[in-house]
C-alpha cells in the first residue's frame, strides 16, 4: 500500500505515493522519475511498488504540471523544474525518520533515466543512479537525427508558438500520443500504452505542450554521465527500442566512469519495460542486485 504524500518544491505542491517496506528502519530509500507525460499511477507506481517490495522505501511522485501536483502550465515539460522537484523529492525523503539519509538513490525510467542521471551527478546527497529503458536526451543527437535544416524549422516553429504566449496568446496544446497526425508521441508503439486501459490513471490527459517538445530536442542529459562517477551507475535497456536508442544508452554506459553496469534485455519494444512481462521483472531483478552491492 501507498501512502499519498505532499511536499514543496519552488513553492509549488507536488503530490506523491509513499511505499515503505516492511521491517525495521531506517531503509534505504528510491526516488523515481518516468515518462514524458507520465503521472506517479503508471510506470514510475509500478517500479516504485516492486522496489518497495525488494526492500527499498520508495517515492513515486507527478512532477509539477503534471498529474495530481501544482504548477502551471499544466502539462508543460520543464527540464530544470523536475530537476528541482527531484533535489525537494530527496530533501522530503531525508527528513523522513523511516529513511536512512545517507543511504538515497534516483531511479529513472524512459524520459525519467536522463534526470535522474543528470540529477544523480550533481546532487551530492544521491548514492546510486539506476537508468531503465533509458532517453538520455542530447541536443547534438537530436540534430543530428533531424538534419541541420529540420533542426532549425524545428526550433523556429515551436519558438513562434511561445512568442505567441509571451504575447498574451493561450498556450497552446497537442496530442500526447495518437496512432495518427500530430502528436508529441507519435505511432502506434506510445498509443498502445497511454491510448489503451494499459496505463489508465484518472489524472493523466492526453495533451502535452507544443513548446514541450523545444524542451526535448534542446535540453541536454546526457552530460550527467561525464560527471556521475565515483557514484555506481546502472542501465537497463532493452536491445531493440524504437524511441529510446540502445545506442542512446550505450554511449551513456561508455561516458560514465566507474563502478558501472550495463544490461541488455531481450525486449523488442519501448513499452515493454513500461508493463511486461517478463520483463520489468528482470529490470527490477538487474535493479535490486545493482542496489545491494552499491546502496
Amino acid at each position: 500500500m501507498a501512502d499519498h504524500v505532499q511536499f514543496q518544491a519552488d513553492g509549488v505542491t507536488l503530490a506523491g505515493d509513499l511505499r515503505v517496506p516492511p521491517g525495521d528502519g531506517p531503509h534505504p530509500a528510491l526516488v523515481l522519475t518516468g515518462p514524458f507525460t507520465g503521472v506517479k499511477e503508471q510506470v514510475t507506481g509500478l517500479y516504485a511498488a516492486r522496489l518497495a517490495d525488494a526492500g527499498y522505501l520508495t517515492l513515486a511522485f507527478d512532477h509539477r504540471g503534471f498529474g495530481a501536483s501544482g504548477g502551471e502550465p499544466r502539462r508543460q515539460e520543464d527540464p530544470q523544474g523536475k530537476l528541482r522537484d527531484l533535489r525537494a523529492a530527496v530533501s522530503f525523503l531525508r527528513g523522513l525518520p523511516s529513511v536512512d539519509g545517507g543511504r538515497v538513490g534516483a531511479v529513472g525510467i524512459c524520459l525519467g533515466a536522463g534526470y535522474a542521471l543528470r540529477f544523480a551527478a550533481f546532487d551530492p546527497r544521491v548514492k546510486v543512479f539506476v537508468g531503465i529503458a533509458g532517453a538520455y536526451n542530447d541536443p547534438y543527437a537530436m540534430r543530428s537525427g533531424m538534419t541541420d535544416q529540420g533542426y532549425q524549422q524545428a526550433l523556429a516553429s515551436l519558438t513562434e508558438a511561445l512568442e505567441r504566449q509571451d504575447r498574451g496568446g493561450a498556450v497552446e496544446y497537442i496530442p500526447a500520443v495518437a496512432e495518427s497526425g500530430e502528436a508529441a508521441m507519435p505511432g502506434e508503439e506510445p498509443f498502445a500504452y497511454y491510448g489503451t486501459e494499459r496505463s489508465a490513471a484518472s489524472s493523466w490527459m492526453n495533451e502535452v505542450t507544443r513548446a514541450s517538445i523545444r524542451e526535448l530536442i534542446t535540453v541536454d542529459n546526457m552530460m550527467g554521465a561525464d560527471f556521475l562517477s565515483p557514484k555506481p551507475g546502472l542501465i537497463v535497456h532493452g536491445v531493440v527500442d524504437r524511441f529510446c536508442s540502445p545506442e542512446g544508452a550505450e554511449e551513456a554506459y561508455k561516458r560514465m566512469g566507474e563502478p558501472k553496469q550495463i544490461v541488455w534485455l531481450d525486449a523488442k519494444l519501448h513499452i515493454d519495460l513500461y508493463d511486461t512481462e517478463p520483463y520489468v521483472t528482470q529490470a527490477v531483478e538487474a535493479t535490486a542486485r545493482f542496489l545491494a552491492g552499491h546502496l
